[in-house]
């Protein structure tokens, strides 16, 4: 086996003490300070992520909306030029090939985030697709995935020190980060090269995405640890990104999402427009008329239990219903909380089921997403 891949911050998680795992092929922080601590401090202050193993996929061309479109499950023709969202790549089936963030930085331009995991099928796919759709001479997909970098500063103290980063504005419509909505993106010069800073996250804090070139991101981290040191930033690593995702009902490929499972099922159909042409539409389409045999839920332990983890059953009475596909401890709920595929027609919310968790059956009640909630 390739000994995992490691990002251009990895020397500089080594100095922060983190303690790193192999995740997806990479070599990643998991923690620093421990994960409880950075999950609350992701929630009350500031934190900081190294989300470099994800990949950056460019697609431009004269007709890259309109092979966008037949592409993903959401309509990319809707974003204006600095607007992104959040998009599915589906098989014939209508499963879930990869779950993706597509931003239009130009008007032919756009910036596909993929899943780690999936960036070589992904960008195989696209590439086979680009030749079926006919148009080899006016869509190109490259892959920048090497030559970039990414990290995720998410927290509401946020605000209060990012625009300190810039001293220009940004090229495409704001004067500074801060002046982005959600889901907007733009571009802004550090260091003399080009930064994409998008209002987007995967916590449920607001925050920023910042996509840079690898020659600038360890100085780029080290001004928003400064910058941030007065308002609370702490790095923050992929323990805690789990747990913070968890409690937001968001899916992570490979649990909630797979080849196997649809978008329907996992509960995403609101990002999926049945009113356009797109591969796997016709199974979608399907599902969505006779309905589904199962569905992701949110669930939350009801008793004291040892946390659900990915795997388990489970069970209503004497029939197994479903099989839990992320479950952890949550710092902010305190309770054990999860996702699960749900076997129809039991996927409702406060119904009561049980989770087998090493041979004991533990009381917990399906649940709508998010679990958490800001007071």
């Amino acid at each position: 086996m390739a000994d995992p891949r490691r990002t251009t911050l990895f020397e500089t998680h080594q100095a922060l003490g983190a303690r790193c795992i192999d995740f997806g092929g990479w070599e990643m922080p998991v923690q620093y300070s421990g994960i409880v601590d950075e999950h609350r401090t992701v929630r009350e202050a500031c934190g900081l992520f190294d989300i470099s193993h994800m990949g950056e996929l460019m697609v431009g061309g004269a007709r890259a909306t309109e092979f966008l479109d037949s592409t993903l499950t959401n309509t990319a023709s809707n974003l204006a030029v600095g607007d992104a969202q959040y998009t599915l790549m589906c098989n014939e089936r209508g499963g879930v090939l990869d779950d993706l963030y597509v931003y239009r930085i130009a008007k032919e331009v756009y910036l596909l985030v993929v899943n780690a995991s999936r960036i070589p099928q992904d960008l195989a796919e696209l590439q086979r697709l680009v030749i079926e759709f006919g148009s080899t001479r006016t869509v190109n997909v490259v892959d920048e995935s090497d030559n970039l970098s990414a990290v995720a500063v998410q927290g509401p103290h946020v605000n209060r020190f990012v625009n300190q980063l810039f001293t220009m504005p940004g090229l495409i419509a704001v004067e500074h980060p801060a002046a982005l909505e959600k889901n907007q993106i733009d571009v802004f010069i550090f260091e003399g090269k080009d930064v994409y800073v998008s209002r987007t996250g995967y916590t449920g804090e607001d925050g920023f995405e910042l996509i840079a070139p690898n020659e600038v991101i360890t100085t780029l981290w080290g001004r928003l640890m400064e910058l941030g040191q007065d308002h609370g930033i702490k790095p923050a690593g992929l323990g805690a990104r789990d747990t913070l995702r968890m409690e937001m009902g968001y899916p992570l490929y490979g649990h909630e999402l797979s080849e196997e499972v649809s978008p329907l099922e996992a509960g995403l159909g609101c990002f999926v427009d049945m009113e356009k042409s797109f591969r796997g539409r016709g199974e979608l389409g399907h599902q969505k008329n006779e309905g589904t045999t199962r569905r992701n839920m949110a669930f939350t332990m009801i008793a004291k239990s040892p946390p659900p983890r990915e795997g388990y059953p489970v069970w209503i009475g004497e029939e197994k219903v479903g099989t839990v596909t992320s479950g952890t401890q949550s710092p902010s709920l305190q309770a054990g909380i999860g996702m699960a595929h749900i076997n129809q027609p039991y996927a409702k919310a406060g119904a009561e089921i049980e989770i087998e968790i090493r041979g004991r059956r533990f009381p917990a009640e399906l649940r709508k997403k998010p679990l958490y909630q800001k007071s």
